[in-house]
């Protein structure tokens, strides 16, 4: 599709027709303005509440946490006026605030708001999924205006880390469930910016927040544009739509070397991988495991399906940490020979029609992928197509995800998660039994007793090479056991306008919509008029 003009206009003119379409206020009168910026992605929250999951590792564009990751991912204070001491033996930790810090209506940050933060998480009558990360707070308390006390049962390495969480205002909860606050939809926080209105399923319109702690962001606001399909997303950003937008890598590469943009290339934690569900009675059987995670050629998705932009995967702890045990990387290219030698001395045996049986049963199984994620459907049929080769009927099923949820503990899915940060974070939720079948936390029921411990002491242990230990008997234990089969890291991959200035990539985590994207530092962009 041919452009329609100058992206920078197209985007001005996109965020102006935006305020004027909502049928919530739209703020005052040049809210959006040619400074606006115009971002898309495929994801949308379901919640702009931190206590609730948005944007807990920080860059949310809405809120603060007392700490902050530069493009390093390094740690740097942001509410907290240093970053926190922690007590030798490692059970208390203090904060001390920024001073002259305001809320985006204007009221004061006090250590108070902290302290409510981190009690809704923990209180078991809020839907928090972030509760069993702060298992080690034993409590949260404020000795002044000015001080946050944690106080945990036993020591916890990254427990800085856990830091990033925003901040929320405690009156703006008085008397409500936090659960169904009107603040989920339209928060206040400390941000560089703050909510004009959320259309679900549209867009999150932005303005600055012109009394940030920080500086008066460098340009009036963000529209964040959602769009689900990736080809429809590709199909806007070329009639100019948008300043900024994700794109998969072979969406993204038809825009290289077109004149008014430029590409972004952004490496990532972020993996994709086959979830096999243990009580399939199929994908329950390891000898299948196994000879999958053999026969699929992970140097060729990479080369065909991304592009170039990613490499094979083989555990969730990315090449690039210091945890990572490269003893676990197999070959990146099939070895059928392996996968059907698995398969013999497991009694599958090849059917009339080339797919093996065992006990009169097939070694065929469903594999789910959201159907709008041209890059899941990708890697879905490339499996396939592999698993094929070796006797195993794959049926890719592309579907919404509502009716992905209620399948998964019967059906494969072709999932994605990772983080660059510490290995506690996702890995513990995904891949220990006591998160069994509770949502997309270990869905397919993965029990291991060797891995479960290496997590419980990866977290539990403040020596680095003890917990280093633990993590490479976890990636070991894991590369045995095959509950997943790891495919691909990803580079995530953005279209920009020639236009815009200020872009500084990082590092990126699986989560990368409104928060962890491209745009984690929208707020110093500029865009040339």
């Amino acid at each position: 599709m041919p452009r329609t003009g100058p992206v920078r206009l197209a985007a001005a003119t996109l965020a102006l027709a935006a305020l004027a379409a909502c049928s919530t206020p739209a703020g005052p009168p040049g809210a959006a303005t040619a400074d606006t910026i115009v971002v898309a992605t495929a994801g949308e929250p379901d919640t702009l509440n931190p206590v609730l999951n948005y944007g807990v590792d920080g860059a949310s564009l809405i809120f603060d946490g007392l700490v902050a990751r530069d493009q390093r991912n390094q740690l740097v204070p942001a509410l907290a006026r240093e970053l926190p001491t922690v007590a030798p033996d490692g059970r208390t930790v203090t904060a001390r605030l920024r001073e002259g810090v305001l809320f985006h209506d204007g009221t004061p940050l006090t250590a108070r708001d902290v302290v409510f933060t981190y009690q809704a998480v923990l209180d078991p009558k809020v839907d928090s999924t972030l509760r069993s990360d702060l298992d080690m707070l034993a409590s949260v308390t404020a000795p002044d205006d000015a001080t946050v006390v944690f106080t945990l049962s036993h020591p916890y390495a990254p427990f800085l880390q856990r830091l990033t969480l925003g901040v929320v205002p405690a009156a703006e909860f008085a008397g409500q469930d936090v659960n169904r606050a009107r603040f989920n939809r339209a928060p206040v926080g400390t941000g560089p910016y703050r909510v004009t209105s959320w259309t679900p399923g549209d867009r999150l319109v932005l303005a600055a927040n012109d009394r940030y702690w920080g500086g008066r962001p460098a340009n009036d606001g963000v529209v964040v544009a959602f769009v689900a399909d990736d080809n429809v997303r590709a199909q806007r950003a070329r009639a100019g739509e948008f300043d900024a937008v994700e794109l998969a890598p072979k969406l993204a590469a038809g825009f290289e070397g077109q004149p008014g943009y430029r590409l972004e290339t952004v490496p990532t934690a972020d993996y994709r991988g086959v979830m096999l569900p243990m009580g399939n009675p199929v994908t329950g059987d390891l000898a299948v495991r196994r000879a999958l995670s053999a026969a699929v050629d992970r140097a060729a998705m990479v080369t065909g399906v991304l592009g170039g932009a990613g490499e094979p995967a083989f555990g969730p702890v990315p090449p690039t940490s210091e945890y990572a045990d490269p003893s676990v990387a197999g070959s990146p290219s099939a070895d059928p020979a392996a996968a059907t030698a698995a398969l013999d001395a497991a009694g599958w045996r090849p059917g009339p029609d080339g797919i093996r049986v065992k006990d009169g049963r097939q070694a065929a199984f469903a594999l789910m992928y959201p159907a709008a994620d041209s890059l899941r459907k990708e890697l879905a049929l490339a499996v396939t197509a592999d698993a094929r080769k070796v006797g195993i009927r794959i049926t890719p099923e592309g579907l919404t995800w509502d009716a992905i949820t209620p399948r998964m503990g019967d059906d494969a899915l072709l999932m994605g998660f990772g983080t660059p940060y510490d290995p506690d974070f996702v890995s513990y939720k995904l891949f220990h039994s006591r998160f069994a079948a509770q949502g997309f936390f270990n869905p397919g029921s993965y029990s291991s007793p060797v891995t479960d411990k290496a997590l419980d002491q990866g977290r539990a242990q403040t020596d680095p090479g003890a917990r280093r230990a633990a993590y490479v008997t976890f990636q070991q234990q894991l590369a045995t056991d095959v509950p997943w089969v790891f495919l691909t890291y990803l580079q995530h991959t953005y279209v920009v306008s020639e236009a815009v200035s200020g872009v500084a990539p990082r590092v990126e985590p699986h989560e990368h919509d409104v928060a962890n994207s491209l745009w984690w530092n929208v707020h110093t962009w500029t865009k040339r008029s």
